[in-house]
């Protein structure tokens, strides 16, 4: 009786189900969006917008607490640190390192692993168990101690930061488009532009490359809050952005020191990382969701 039921209801109401779903996946990614914005708002404005310069030291004002807090200044919203620095002013201008960060790092991985997976899958043989061998060696050496060692041997810099994390970000992107290089190459459009006589760069870029497009945008955009942490996490060990830089896992690391005095040197960066992090992993779901065909209606 239930299962004649639902077969009998209207159409449109079935409809109207789906559509709910729909509106209220977009309710929670209106959020996310507005905070993504401000994020790369921060990180493009931050000239602009802050009043004061992030590495500008002041001991007179010293570990000022946020402006909601008894003792807080206006002058200062999110309090200071323990050099006086505006915390507010290092936390725009450490999105702006993140951005950077994000915006090198995944468009030179994402190019590099494309090209790999794309060899590896199309020409198998010895290209492949090359490239894949390679991948393997990559994916066993560990990040953080191979991070230590460019930073004895090179210093502590941003640029290293960026090979460090393209580097150690590449395979995962060559892994998936081999993968879907090799599902691909015995489909019948595949076969029968090589029966055409088309040469394999045609096939690769004109046939094959548009239709892996989109997986490799929906992993770059859920690599963003990955890409994020790696770099505040070889800042916080001081082998990553110059000391001084403001960033915002050095910002946590000098203010550890003051935590049990002094919290939001430590909570203000921490809770950027967190909602940029959230959030990307939010809208890299809904985008997931809206591209792979297979996953559209599901929900």
């Amino acid at each position: 009786m239930a299962a004649r039921a639902v077969a009998a209801a209207p159409a449109s109401l079935l409809r109207g189900v789906r559509l709910g779903g729909s509106w209220q996946r977009s309710l929670l990614l209106a959020p996310a969006v507005i905070i993504l914005l401000a994020f790369l708002t921060a990180g493009i404005f931050a000239d602009l917008l802050s009043a004061y310069d992030p590495e500008q030291i002041v001991l007179q004002e010293r570990l000022i607490p946020p402006a909601f807090q008894d003792g807080g200044s206006i002058a200062h919203p999110l309090g200071t640190d323990n050099l006086g620095r505006d915390i507010l002013a290092r936390v725009m201008y450490g999105a702006r390192v993140s951005l950077l960060v994000v915006v090198t790092c995944i468009p030179a991985s994402a190019l590099i692993g494309t090209l790999c997976g794309l060899l590896a899958g199309w020409r198998l043989g010895w290209w492949d168990r090359f490239l894949m061998r390679i991948v393997d060696v990559q994916l066993a050496l560990p990040a953080i101690l191979f991070a230590l060692l460019i930073s004895v041997v090179f210093g502590a810099s941003l640029l290293n930061v960026i090979l460090i994390i393209i580097i150690f970000s590449w395979s995962g992107y060559a892994r998936l488009v081999r993968a879907d290089v090799l599902s691909l190459r015995e489909q019948e459009f595949v076969v029968a532009a090589r029966a055409s006589g088309a040469s394999d760069r045609r096939i690769l870029f004109r046939h094959v490359l548009p239709n892996i497009v989109n997986t490799i945008v929906i992993m770059a955009t859920l690599d963003v809050p990955s890409v994020i942490l790696i770099e505040a996490a070889l800042s916080f060990l001081n082998i990553g952005v110059a000391p001084g830089t403001p960033s915002w896992g050095a910002m946590i690391s000098e203010g550890r020191n003051f935590m049990t005095i002094a919290w939001w040197p430590i909570w203000m960066p921490g809770i950027a990382i967190l909602l940029v992090s959230l959030t990307g992993n939010l809208f890299g779901d809904w985008l997931r969701d809206t591209l792979d065909p297979r996953l559209r209606n599901v929900r």
